[in-house]
């Protein structure tokens, strides 16, 4: 008869746990080999993880970062953990090509009814950054349909941040972050300078002329404007005027471009 291996002392198992993280495991925006140690979450709740091993004296923290935005309810909400147990004890996943289901119904049927005419349709999908890949790929393709396939180039603010897959990466900040290493691959974008900082403070009619004046310029050549509403989040937490989103909405409608608004961090129709 086998003998049974007694459990790992929590502190042991934290360790090992640790040590197979750092020869397994390759962490985004982490080199490989890594260098440094993560820290090892054991439970969260509400706005705040708690670690299995304390950091700095302590053993919990108020994740202020709400997991890079997707946890804007906090952790362990008792609606949105029983309606996950409820799903999956009826069914995890099924493909969505040819297929539909209930709660992917309801959600789309919902948010029509939170947006404005004309956006009557929702195409879902599972990350931000692939959000931006498809919103561009759509902008291009809504071009080409209409036969106007030179439209196919982009202008964004510096100092945004869109995602880290291959279109996305384009409209990133160009000389910020990593993403500077791809520009020889990239598309070539059209960036405009970042906008005046402050939410209250008034609109510059200089830095409008400026869009503007940009606008005119590669206007045949633009399929689309995508800039974040409101704040650049990963830019450094960025407010700016709405005013200047107004004035890009009259600005694309007179030059003929489309306008998409990246609502990753701000949570999307919020703007």
């Amino acid at each position: 008869m086998r003998e049974r291996c007694a459990p790992e002392p929590s502190a042991l198992a934290t360790r090992r746990l640790l040590a197979l993280d750092q020869a397994h495991v390759w962490h985004p925006y982490g080199s490989m080999p890594a260098t440094e140690e993560p820290f090892l979450v054991e439970s969260a709740r509400g706005t705040r993880l708690r670690f299995a091993e304390p950091v700095e004296g302590a053993h919990e923290v108020v994740d202020g970062m709400s997991s890079w935005w997707a946890a804007v309810h906090g952790y362990a909400h008792p609606a949105l953990d029983a309606a996950v147990r409820e799903q999956v004890a009826r069914v995890s996943h099924v493909m969505f090509g040819g297929l539909t289901n209930a709660p992917a119904i309801r959600l789309a049927t919902r948010l029509v009814e939170l947006t404005p005419d004309p956006l009557r349709h929702v195409f879902l999908c599972d990350s931000g950054s692939v959000c931006v890949e498809v919103a561009i790929k759509m902008a291009i393709q809504y071009w080409w349909s209409l036969g106007r396939g030179r439209k196919h180039r982009l202008m964004t603010w510096r100092g945004g941040y869109h995602g880290d897959t291959f279109h996305p990466m384009s409209v990133c900040d160009p000389d910020g972050g990593m993403h500077h290493l791809w520009s020889g691959l990239l598309g070539r974008q059209v960036f405009a300078d970042i906008p005046p900082c402050g939410f209250d403070t008034p609109v510059d009619p200089t830095y409008v002329a400026h869009l503007e004046a940009l606008l005119a310029h590669h206007g045949p050549d633009l399929a689309a404007v995508i800039v974040e509403p409101v704040v650049q989040g990963a830019g450094g937490m960025r407010f700016h005027n709405p005013g200047y989103l107004q004035g890009l909405r009259e600005l694309t409608r007179e030059h003929d471009i489309l306008l998409t608004f990246d609502e990753t961090a701000t949570g999307f129709g919020r703007t």
